[in-house]
């Protein structure tokens, strides 16, 4: 029997569709990576019995990236990452092993069916499924075709049965667009990034960003904001008169009639026209209408109009919104959440999805009435040739989803069913007054049907008070005539929903990507979210970009990033070169690079204006070993230590606290050390700010404190504080933090794991001695002899924090106990735990722990 694989692009979704394949009738088992499992039912396939395997990837199984020294800042100049610097593939997460996973369960299948999303991301990743299967699948016969693409947009019954039975294949053109694209984003922005980054960083300490970067979408994005910063900064206010007018109705109501000429910006013809008017005591009608109109229904959703009402209306920033909608796509509640089309095609089951709402306690009557006297047609929208707009596919209750995902579900629903219904009618009646030789007017809204107002009661037609019955030549009695003075307001920050629909205008990004733009300048502490989702930019945001319009405004205008998307859309429809297009913008940028470091002064003139240089930055911390001054803690990000009398940087470990560690200094440079802790439940370390960035042992990398230095004596060092291998990660040792008294704590020096012992000890300490049974250091354990557990009034015992009974019960260790090594049976294992004393730690050929076991030490995740 033959062997289809069929692969989707998350675990939920390759379960769901599986079991609609399968009928509910499948076996399930996980995968090696552990992440990704594997459903097999047996059926047909081309009109033959064959044996089906449904897995998933999550997400894209590679990622490019520069080979070797190419990812190295300070060795390479930035302007050779557009042309020379080689890039390769890797893997995306390389702790999912996910091409090997790909090859196992790949290995001696006959074909394979990519159920992966269906926009260019989507055949991107199909095609990295297929260099990882291919090679291993059975070879097909002469002309047989084995590669097969299901394309669907909503995990629903019929949607997965009609996808299987119209198979197509991948489109190669859509993968180059997306390679295309990768490519661009990561040459431009790293060559951008990092020199602005090291020049700019290098110069000043309060810029409070980690990463200065650039993006050919992500830098005109910020461009937007910037520029309705400036307006509102350039904005002068001007005064400007206005006449109001009331007449009465009736004894006990009265009309407030609008100016024709709306307002003057002169005060002395404002009150000119005001005593033409203000002794007249009857208003005279000059005219009457009454209109019916209409407030048309929505059109059909797509991804950008949900991402604006989230964010407007919903409170939910652009990423959240996104992820939310996809949790819901899989989860088979709504169609595909990315899609720019606003027309349902013909065929479209308008109904069907409707009826699936007729029970709902929320709009139950609306459905029911618009099944019995018929839908509407939806208004003709857009039709991108990509997805059906965003649709509900079943019904949800709001304790079945909860927060923000019902949320967003009950938008989506509304809106769809606001789609089908009709529009909303009122009658606009409008009254002209003439008092003196100036006009005035007023008009009242009646509504006739609210058509789709009742699913969407935001959209309503505002309720106003219905006018009086007259025609021409009557005449009302005027209660008052008075003049006010108001004043132009500037405009607001953009919100982000003003914000999207300019991306949108201009081709800033694509559906998918609007949100991941918005995320990165707001990460980048370019621009902050305020209060009504408005996006208000930082010194740092405004001066970059006042820089770029200084030395090339085209770096943040969205002109030249609109004209490269509509390249890549053509190497999509297979209309543009591949190669062409990425030389010829790889071109382009490379000239506009080399003007730009030519011209950096430009930018740097308005950095000084708003930042503070290194050597003025921070507070005096630890001291220099070079020339014994001290140096200054930069707190704002990157934290880092800044010595002006040599003029030098030393960057630090982030998102933690940094204090000086008891004056003392490291035995290779005199430097004093200084302690970095990321909080009372996480781990310390202390590091030598100078080792820290150049490494004294060829066995050590930049960024490496002294739980990692394998100096064999300092009394800090990994080689004096290791105990042994850690049983939750693959290259980390345990290593005792000494400044944790009394509260004791071990931690990986690799991984985020810490585990809390011997709790109100007077001290610990490593012992040079090693555990007889699995060559770990012993400790050396001074109780506090009121606590101790200790048989007697004994307070000192010496022992293995794997294998000693007394330590196992302090630190909770018996579930890691059944993990070590030594407990699997077999002298062949006794390996992996010892600490090497004067060398760094040899690897560690030991099994990893169980997934369901309890981890290393009790430990828990910072």
């Amino acid at each position: 029997m033959k062997t289809v694989l069929m692969v989707a692009e998350k675990p939920s979704l390759a379960q769901s569709i599986a079991k609609i394949l399968s009928r509910g009738s499948m076996s399930s088992h996980k995968g090696l990576n552990g992440a990704c499992s594997v459903h097999e039912y047996t059926g047909t396939f081309d009109s033959q019995p064959v044996r089906f395997k449904m897995t998933s990837v999550c997400g894209h199984v590679m990622t490019l990236d520069f080979l070797g020294k190419y990812n190295k800042w300070d060795k390479v100049d930035p302007a050779e990452l557009f042309s020379q610097a080689p890039t390769e593939k890797k893997e995306a997460n390389p702790k999912l092993n996910m091409v090997k996973f790909l090859q196992v369960e790949g290995r001696g299948c006959d074909y394979i069916v990519l159920w992966l999303d269906c926009d260019k991301e989507g055949e991107n990743i199909c095609f990295e499924v297929l260099d990882a299967v291919l090679p291993v699948m059975n070879k097909a016969h002469s002309g047989e075709k084995t590669v097969f693409r299901a394309r669907f947009s909503s995990i629903t019954d019929t949607d997965i049965c009609n996808a299987m039975a119209r198979l197509g294949e991948p489109d190669h053109n859509e993968a180059l667009s997306v390679d295309a694209r990768q490519e661009l984003d990561l040459r431009i922005g790293c060559a951008f990034t990092r020199f602005q980054t090291k020049y700019f960083q290098g110069k000043y300490g309060d810029l409070d960003s980690s990463l200065i970067s650039f993006g050919p979408c992500q830098t005109p994005t910020l461009g937007f904001c910037v520029e309705r910063h400036d307006k509102i900064q350039s904005f002068k206010p001007e005064t400007y008169w206005v006449l109001q007018a009331k007449v009465n109705a009736d004894k006990d109501k009265s009309l407030l009639l609008d100016w024709d000429r709306v307002r003057v910006f002169d005060r002395e013809i404002a009150q000119m026209f005001l005593n033409m008017t203000k002794l007249e005591k009857e208003a005279q009608v000059e005219a009457t209408s009454r209109k019916e109109k209409a407030k048309q229904r929505p059109l059909a959703l797509n991804t950008v109009e949900m991402l604006r009402v989230a964010s407007s209306a919903l409170g939910m920033g652009p990423q959240h919104a996104m992820q939310t909608a996809e949790r819901l796509y899989t989860q088979g509640y709504i169609s595909y959440p990315r899609t720019e089309t606003t027309h349902y095609p013909e065929n479209f089951d308008l109904k069907g999805s409707l009826r699936q709402q007729a029970n709902h306690p929320y709009w139950a009557d609306t459905v029911k009435q618009l099944l019995t006297e018929g839908i509407n047609r939806p208004r003709k929208g857009h039709d991108a040739g990509d997805h059906p707009p965003i649709t509900p596919m079943r019904s949800a209750t709001e304790d079945e989803l909860g927060g923000d995902a019902w949320r967003l579900y009950e938008y989506i629903t509304r809106h769809f069913i606001a789609t089908v219904s009709h529009d909303c009618k009122y009658l606009q009646s409008t009254i002209s007054f003439q008092i003196g030789p100036e006009l005035f007017t007023c008009s009242g809204k009646t509504v006739i049907s609210p058509g789709f107002t009742e699913i969407m009661p935001w959209q309503s037609v505002p309720l106003e008070e219905s006018l009086p019955t007259c025609q021409r030549g009557d005449t009302f009695t005027v209660g008052e005539v008075k003049m006010l003075e108001k004043q132009t307001s500037p405009p607001d920050y953009l919100t982000e929903a003003e914000l999207i629909t300019l991306m949108e205008k201009h081709g800033i990004g694509t559906d998918a990507s609007i949100p991941v733009h918005i995320n990165n300048i707001c990460q980048r502490n370019y621009v902050t979210v305020e209060s009504g989702r408005r996006l208000k930019p930082t010194n740092l945001g405004i001066v970059l970009v006042h820089g770029y319009y200084k030395i090339d405004a085209e770096l943040v205008l969205p002109t030249i990033r609109s004209a490269v998307e509509k390249q890549l859309n053509l190497i999509a429809q297979g209309k543009a070169d591949y190669r062409q297009v990425l030389g010829h913008t790889l071109d382009v940028f490379k000239r506009k690079f080399h003007y730009f470091v030519d011209s950096i002064a430009g930018m740097d003139e308005l950095m000084e204006v708003s930042f503070s240089p290194l050597a003025a930055t921070g507070k005096p911390l630890s001291r220099c070993g070079k020339c014994h001054r001290f140096m200054k803690y930069i707190q704002a990000k990157p934290s880092r230590l800044h010595c002006s009398h040599c003029d030098e940087t030393y960057t630090l470990p982030q998102n933690g606290t940094i204090k000086l560690y008891k004056e003392l200094r490291c035995p290779l440079d005199d430097f004093e050390l200084v302690l970095w802790s990321s909080g009372s439940r996480g781990k310390s370390y202390p590091l030598c700010p100078y080792c820290y960035n150049h490494p004294p042992f060829r066995d050590m990398k930049k960024g490496m404190g002294c739980n990692e230095c394998t100096h064999p004596t300092c009394q800090h060092s990994l080689s004096m504080l290791g105990i042994g291998q850690c049983i939750e990660c693959e290259s980390g040792i345990l290593v005792l933090d000494p400044t944790s008294g009394p509260k004791w704590k071990v931690a990986c020096n690799k991984c985020n794991v810490v585990a809390h012992c011997f709790e109100n000890a007077h001290r610990v300490r490593v012992s040079a001695d090693t555990c007889n049974t699995c060559e770990a250091a012993l400790l050396d354990v001074d109780f506090n002899k009121a606590k101790s557990p200790l048989p007697g009034d004994e307070t000192q015992h010496t022992g293995c924090v794997f294998c000693d009974p007394v330590f196992q019960e302090l630190v909770e260790l018996k579930h890691a106990a059944s993990c070590h090594p030594m407990h699997r049976g077999g002298p062949g294992r006794r390996q992996g735990r010892g600490r090497a004393r004067g060398r760094r730690p040899p690897g560690k050929p030991n099994p990893r722990r169980p997934k369901d076991k309890m981890s290393a030490l009790a430990a828990y995740f910072v």
